[in-house]
């Protein structure tokens, strides 16, 4: 019988409470992408500068990093159903904040650069919620399938995080050209509310039991787990660097704008094909599971992604660049799903919010880091030689990690 639910790729999905689960995370996210959207173009428009979309990278990265290890302290002792509800309603509160800086704004009410003032606050804020909001979710999935369905889940809940982004990304571009800044705001609130409400739905989820320690001994343990599987800090580690020197996407608007020379519509289609492309292969992989070889298969999914920036960079036609971001997307996917079930399959119940937590802390320096490298490269090398050098360092650390790494080319779960 579990061989039987093993093989059956919608078993999870057949469990309730882990399709309220699914489904209020993917309005939760599909939230915070149009928001992380809609801020970029915004931004874009009130500055007309790039390193500006860097800073808003920053501004969230530093206390999602910073806090993140304390944060994994406090969902390992805390029950996790209630610390996902208190983060989803402090993003409730943040995107308030953003309507009414809008509101302010465009009724005359503010400066510009009072308002872009304002946007750094508020986005610094919604770190500090992510530091919290992201291991929670990573740890509540245990307690919410059986064990031998949790890399099926997994893979249920990276679909659910791609398709949301994929949504939120195009949507949020025919949105700001429908009704605007403020109506794509109200849009976003009514989606972080409705996921609030869902997630209510969810069972408690207490800890598990444990003996007690200070925070430091805690946070020591989540730490020294991840250090010494081997496997799993190699991982961990190809995602930061890759992402963080190939995080072109961040400079979408620019492209766009200056070098493409399209819309709001072209920008939000072009912002959503890596997620596109991602949400097609989790597809895929959720009906034809990866049967063997996956480290060796992330390492070249990973190397991919490298080469499909640097075609991104050198593009001028839309749909070679949109076809070059698809690409990306497809190969990311693979390095998701691959990556992630390695932290679920590896990584004991009573540890899962501090190595979520550090596992956060890989994502959040990859993604919003790279997103403040992108700027500032752009500043400093221009637009198009940035993305080139991103994608080619991006392969140089595929092939450390597959020279330095072995355990990890060897893999097969």
């Amino acid at each position: 019988m579990t061989n039987q639910l093993k093989q059956d790729p919608f078993a999870s999905v057949r469990i309730p409470e882990f399709r309220f689960f699914a489904i209020g995370r993917f309005l939760f996210i599909m939230g915070l992408r149009m928001m992380g959207t809609l801020v970029g173009w915004w931004m874009y428009e009130l500055t007309g500068d790039p390193l500006a979309l860097g800073l808003i990278g920053l501004a969230e990265v530093v206390p999602a990093v910073s806090m993140a290890l304390y944060a994994g302290h406090v969902v390992d002792r805390n029950d996790r159903r209630h610390m996902i509800l208190r983060s989803a309603f402090l993003y409730c509160v943040c995107a308030l904040l953003l309507l009414l800086t809008a509101g302010s704004f465009y009724g005359g009410f503010s400066s510009r650069s009072v308002t872009v003032s304002f946007i750094y606050i508020i986005i610094f804020a919604t770190g500090v919620i992510r530091a919290f909001s992201g291991p929670s979710f990573g740890a509540i999935l245990s307690q919410l399938v059986p064990l031998p369905l949790l890399a099926n889940a997994t893979t249920w809940s990276q679909g659910s995080w791609l398709t949301a982004s994929v949504t939120g990304h195009a949507a949020a571009g025919f949105l700001i050209a429908g009704l605007g800044i403020t109506g794509t705001l109200c849009f976003i609130l009514g989606l972080v509310v409705i996921a609030l409400f869902i997630f209510r739905r969810l069972g408690s989820k207490p800890p598990p039991a444990q003996t007690e320690q200070k925070t430091w001994e805690s946070v020591k343990e989540g730490l020294r787990f991840v250090w010494t599987t081997r496997e799993l800090l190699a991982a961990l580690t190809l995602d930061l660097f890759a992402v963080l020197f190939g995080g072109a996407v961040a400079l979408v608007p620019v492209f766009a704008k200056d070098i493409l020379q399209v819309g709001p519509v072209g920008f939000g289609w072009l912002n959503a094909a890596a997620d596109f492309g991602a949400i097609v292969i989790v597809v895929i992989l959720t009906l034809l599971p990866l049967q063997k070889n996956q480290g060796k298969i992330l390492l070249f999914a990973v190397g991919g992604f490298g080469a499909c920036m640097i075609l991104f960079g050198l593009s001028t036609w839309y749909w070679l660049s949109f076809l070059a971001l698809f690409l990306a997307g497809i190969l990311d996917g693979i390095s998701i799903v691959v990556r992630g079930t390695i932290v679920q399959l590896k990584t004991p119940n009573a540890l899962r919010g501090r190595v979520m937590s550090v596992n956060s802390m890989f994502v959040n320096s990859s993604n919003e880091l790279g997103q403040f490298e992108s700027g500032l490269a752009a500043r400093l090398l221009g637009v198009v030689p940035s993305v080139v050098f991103g994608g080619c360092m991006t392969m140089a650390v595929v092939l450390a990690t597959w020279w330095k790494a072995p355990g990890l080319r060897k893999l097969q779960y």
